[in-house]
Order: structure tokens, then sequence, then C-alpha cells
């Protein structure tokens, strides 16, 4: 069987790292985070010679489109602790991203393939981020190991049957909370998912993140 070419991701010199996701970030970002998001991205370049976890793109694009795609979730992100589950992270968007900005989340990255779990592994340890990795299969009945009270479920490779949703849902806490990287589509949703706020993301007319709520939750919202 043929194997796909490999994409090898390019060096980018760390001040300018810094300075392109601090501009790209809608919200600061601590040198413990850019620290952490520089392990993830030079850990990118070390697996890419054996694994294809993104597609091909200078470094440039690269951070705007995996890192900034991923920070211009903060916004929607509640305040607080709150645990952050990342359905289908491959690698690393936008969970270990988040969890990098948002040391007080407590994040769980779920991966089905196992070369990308073990890449999420890898990484999280170089970055010091306390991630949980799992290795599983997000569908009914829901996996061992994912966590009993959610605040957020987070897709952007992924996307979930409106069943599974639900059973997610359920987990949820009063401010819990599916963020959605999408297009210009409507994804399915179960009945008790409303949508809230968006995020229109850079360099594109249709990608955006969606966000959405328990409908009974949102009822009671302030505006």
């Amino acid at each position: 069987m043929k194997q796909s070419a490999r994409h090898s991701i390019p060096a980018i010199p760390r001040g300018r790292f810094d300075n392109t996701l601090l501009a790209l970030s809608p919200a600061p970002l601590s040198p413990h985070t850019l620290d952490a998001l520089y392990a993830h991205y030079e850990e990118l370049r070390r697996w890419s010679g054996q694994l294809n976890l993104i597609g091909p793109g200078t470094a440039q694009e690269v951070l705007e489109r995996h890192f900034g795609e991923s920070l211009a979730a903060l916004p929607l992100l509640p305040e607080g602790p709150a645990d952050l589950l990342d359905v289908g992270s491959g690698a690393g968007f936008p969970g270990l991203v988040l969890a990098a900005a948002r040391p007080d989340l407590a994040v769980t990255l779920v991966e089905a393939r196992e070369r990308r779990w073990a890449f999420l592994q890898s990484a999280a340890r170089r970055a010091a981020l306390p991630c949980r990795c799992l290795n599983a299969r997000v569908r009914l009945p829901l996996p061992a190991g994912l966590p009993e009270s959610i605040g957020v479920v987070t897709l952007r490779a992924l996307r979930l049957e409106p069943e599974v949703l639900a059973a997610l849902a359920a987990r949820f806490g009063p401010e819990g909370r599916v963020l959605l990287w999408a297009g210009g589509e409507e994804p399915p949703l179960p009945p008790g998912l409303v949508p809230g706020r968006e995020v229109r993301l850079p360099g594109s007319a249709r990608r955006r993140i969606l966000e959405f709520r328990p409908a009974a939750a949102a009822a009671h919202r302030t505006p």
C-alpha cells in the first residue's frame, strides 16, 4: 500500500512565534503559556517525519490556522475552573492550546487513533501540561474515563451524532456548553441544545466557532 507523503513543519524563531500568537490571541498570553505553546509546536515538528498530524503549510499558516483558530475560542470559555473535554484531539487543536492558555481548566484529550494519542501524551509532557489523554472513541455507550461533570466540550475536527452530544450534555453543569468549529453548514443537534454565541474566524467567510448551551441554561442566562 502506498504511504502518504510526510509533511515537514518548518522551524520558526521563538521571538516570531511569540509575537504572532500574541497578535492572534483575543486574550493576553502569559510567558508560561507561550512556553507551553512553543513546546507543542516543536513536538509537532519532531513528529512530522513519522506522522501526518496537520496538512502542509508555512509556519505562518500553521500558526494562524491551527494555533490561532484554537485561541479564538477563549472568549467562549466559562470563567473559572471547569472540566474541558476535547473530542477528536488529533494534533492537540484546540485542546492542548486551550490547556496552555487556561491553566485553571482540567482538560481531557480524547483521540481514537493510537498513534495520535501517543503524540498527545508526548506533547503534553513536553509542554508540562497536566492533560489527561484518553485513547477512546466517543460513542454510545460513552467510554469510561470521561469526566463525570463536564463544563465544555470542544469539537474541531470531528462531528458527533446528536444522541452522543445529548449524552455528553447530560453531564453539563449550569455553565456547560459545546464549542463547535464549523463552516457554513448548520450542524445536527439534539433537541436539548440551542445556539449561543458565535466567533467568526479570520481568513474565511465561512469558518466560525459556534456555541451551544442546554435550552434551560440559555433561557436563564443574563445577556
